[in-house]
């Protein structure tokens, strides 16, 4: 027999009407959903969910000539929020304020450097920004400023917390008003994959040679694009010591393991828009369910431990010394989150770092 609730989650509803409907009756299903889970059960994107609430509690928000480092840089007067980035296997929330925001228009990228909120932007993604102004739990407010791609899927967002300056929340949302205000979004298919090449193509010897020259962790991304490697093909074709495949366990040990021992680290996960960073120390480990938690004051992490496909212990050069990672995949090869001992003042990485990343178990040996 098929249920109403199954119905709803197969549904691909087209107009907003009929969509605003559907999103009513799941969450009535569903009282705990979160959009973007409620999105993939019925067929649309979160941002054409969230769309069905413009005129309401949501307001369509429009970059001026499409620059949204403006958007950006006037974060600055809402004050202490709470920044989130995520994809489908991490989300990344930190607290701090929009205080210091460094734009490179010609590029198409920024970076915000606040010391609780640190964000590297490419906004040649960036397509569609909203406001939410909506009652939430014991009558509080919940206001937001969310940013999405062309697909619909979030990229970043910015929730008000009890000290942040709701005035300069209507102001913004004022000053970056859409004259449109439809329900309704024309999004874009979600961009493909090229298919990996296959080892045989690649040099490898060169790339091994040319990896070991580095002189920044930034050069990774063009030393892929040179030779023609997806990341994890990457790895697996890398030199030994500078790449192994280590256990799916190997988060939830590190993450333990620096609390207990309050050794400072970055955290970093990112979509194709937004990457976020945490720099500092660890405290609250929560497993739950499928969930990898940490649950710390102004910084909280949650991974899905169980969609973790591969992590990698990582060993890149650069003028400072060694820098060792881990980095963990999904099963598209795609990136969920990286680690990094944090440095001060760009000194070498902790000894301490290096010691806990070396112990971690290997799947097996290259």
């Amino acid at each position: 027999m098929t249920t109403t609730s199954t119905r709803l989650e197969r549904a691909t509803v087209i107009t907003p009407p009929d969509l605003k409907q559907a999103w009513t009756t799941y969450r009535g299903l569903h009282p705990q959903t979160r959009i973007r889970d409620a999105a993939q059960a019925l067929g649309v994107s979160e941002a054409q969910l969230l769309a069905t609430g413009c005129g309401e509690t949501v307001t369509r928000l429009s970059a001026p000539e499409g620059n949204f480092g403006a958007m950006i840089e006037d974060l600055k007067a809402l004050g202490g929020v709470m920044a989130l980035t995520r994809n489908n296997e991490a989300v990344h929330e930190r607290k701090g304020a929009y205080s210091r925001t460094e734009l490179f228009p010609s590029h198409k990228m920024g970076q915000v450097l606040d010391e609780g909120i640190d964000l590297r932007l490419f906004f040649t993604t960036w397509a569609h920004a909203f406001a939410l102004d909506a009652e939430g739990k014991n009558g509080k407010r919940k206001r937001s400023i969310q940013f999405f791609s062309a697909s619909g899927e979030a990229i970043h967002k910015i929730f008000l917390q009890d000290e942040s300056d709701t005035r300069a929340f209507d102001d913004y949302v004022a000053r970056f008003i859409s004259d449109d205000q439809s329900p309704a979004i024309n999004v874009a298919p979600a961009p493909s994959h090229e298919p990996e090449r296959a080892d045989e193509e690649i040099d490898v010897a060169a790339f091994r040679e040319a990896w070991s020259k580095l002189q920044n962790t930034h050069e990774f991304f063009g030393l892929t694009r040179k030779f023609g490697v997806t990341r994890t093909q990457a790895l697996r074709l890398a030199a030994p010591d500078m790449a192994h495949q280590v256990e799916n366990s190997s988060l939830r040990r590190v993450l333990e393991q620096a609390a207990e021992s309050a050794l400072p680290i970055m955290v970093f996960v990112g979509n194709p828009g937004c990457i976020q960073i945490h720099s500092g120390t660890v405290k609250n480990i929560k497993p739950l369910h499928e969930w990898l938690n940490v649950l710390d004051a102004d910084f909280n992490l949650h991974v899905r431990e169980d969609l973790i496909h591969s992590s990698w212990v990582v060993r890149k050069p650069t003028a400072e010394g060694i820098m060792t990672s881990l980095e963990l995949y999904n099963t598209a090869g795609e990136q969920i989150a990286l680690l990094f001992s944090k440095r001060k003042d760009y000194k070498e990485e902790s000894d301490k770092w290096r010691a806990l990343l070396a112990a971690l178990p290997e799947v097996s040996a290259r």
